[in-house]
């Protein structure tokens, strides 16, 4: 199984990858994660993680998989770097270029990413901005296929803000051919260019809905979807924002509108009793905990595949 179609190569936005690209990352992570795929670096490399904001998943799932690979990582809390005394982003770039092989940022600012990519020669991965997070998209359609065993002809309904998972998410459903469905109060819609740039991509393959009607939206579908009312960031707004979004809550209810056979998923962390009942998390459809461990497996196959492991 060939995994240098990416060699290095950054991933800011899942609309850097291709529909053929995400096809070979999900294999490679399902293969990976029964065994039959068993990649190591020739030699150490070395993974750094640039992280701005909290992170347990993704710190921890990116740290055992570049282990697993035979690397190792050096976690750069910005607490204890230069980075959180104010200095520039195009002179940390250049520095970490020359130490490390493979560099994942979370961080608010996506144009911040960006220009730590335009400057860095290494493959940078988004491991979270305001604007998107591929990596957790990744390990979602990886849950969805290891589900369904086919992608293309699903619908997935995601119900909630219209916050950076929301707008990977509308780019992973688009590339892979599975229709979605945002269910947003008004105001609180995905990005409108990231919506044009999925229904670019999906064409005549998958449509991109934006509604506000969340039972409406979850009627027939194979995936429900849901995060936090308020991100990182915006615990300032989290009084208005749970009275706007009261109605958007996953339930009994919403759920029994979907697809018998429907899963659920979560990015967490979660809230409950907020944006999911305790119910519907812990209930027979729900697929959360696979899709927290395909974190690893998902970003294990980007790792290998971003170092050019064969």
């Amino acid at each position: 199984m060939s995994v240098a179609s990416l060699k290095g190569r950054d991933l800011l936005s899942m609309a850097d990858l291709s529909a053929e690209e995400v096809r070979q990352l999900l294999e490679l992570a399902i293969a990976m994660k029964a065994g039959k795929v068993n990649l190591r670096c020739d030699r150490v490399k070395v993974l750094g993680l640039l992280f701005s904001k909290a992170s347990t998943r993704t710190r921890v799932s990116f740290s055992v998989a570049m282990y697993q690979l035979g690397g190792q990582v050096l976690d750069l809390n910005s607490s204890v770097t230069q980075v959180g005394r104010g200095e520039a982003a195009i002179d940390t770039a250049r520095v970490l270029d020359r130490y490390l092989d493979v560099l994942a940022i979370r961080t608010f600012e996506q144009q911040e990413l960006e220009t730590f990519a335009s400057y860095a020669k290494i493959p940078v991965i988004n491991a979270l901005t305001d604007l998107e997070h591929p990596c957790q998209v990744l390990a979602d359609l990886q849950t969805v296929l290891e589900e369904f065993g086919a992608l293309e002809g699903l619908t997935l309904t995601y119900i909630g803000d219209g916050n950076n998972m929301a707008n990977s998410l509308i780019l992973g459903c688009a590339l892979t051919g599975m229709n979605v469905r945002i269910a947003t109060p008004p105001g609180y819609e995905p990005d409108a260019a990231v919506v044009a740039r999925a229904r670019e991509i999906g064409g005549d393959r998958a449509q991109v809905e934006i509604l506000t009607d969340p039972e409406a939206a979850a009627e027939g579908v194979q995936v429900l979807y849901t995060d936090v009312w308020a991100s990182m960031g915006q615990e300032s707004e989290a009084a208005g924002r749970m009275q706007a979004f009261q109605t958007y809550q996953v339930n009994d209810r919403i759920l029994g509108a979907a697809d018998p056979k429907a899963i659920v998923l979560h990015c967490l962390p979660a809230h409950r009793g907020e944006e999911i009942t305790e119910a519907v998390m812990e209930g027979a459809q729900s697929r959360i905990w696979d899709e927290a461990e395909n974190r690893m497996h998902a970003q294990k196959a980007l790792l290998a595949s971003v170092l050019g492991l064969e």
